[in-house]
């Protein structure tokens, strides 16, 4: 579960380079960073769910912090936690 300064997102859209297009819980699009630790050992798809950290001085950008699979993910929506 998320800490007080992280929350779930939906992956819309791979921008290239490590960033993608996110569709956050608190209603806002953000774009994600997928850090160097998760680059290569960690693939992201579109329509993931991740958690993410809002940037605290630009609030439009984030950085992925784990991502869940698709059974976690099925479970997170049964318990109303994604939109």
């Amino acid at each position: 579960m998320p800490n007080d300064d992280e929350m779930f997102a939906v992956v819309t859209d791979m921008l290239g380079a490590g960033r993608v297009r996110l569709r956050c819980n608190d209603g806002k699009e953000r774009m994600g960073r997928i850090p160097g630790r998760m680059r290569f050992r960690t693939w992201i798809n579109e329509d993931d769910v991740v958690l993410i950290e809002p940037w605290d001085w630009q609030d439009e950008k984030a950085d992925v912090e784990w991502r869940y699979d698709s059974q976690d993910a099925q479970q997170l929506r049964e318990e109303g936690h994604i939109n």
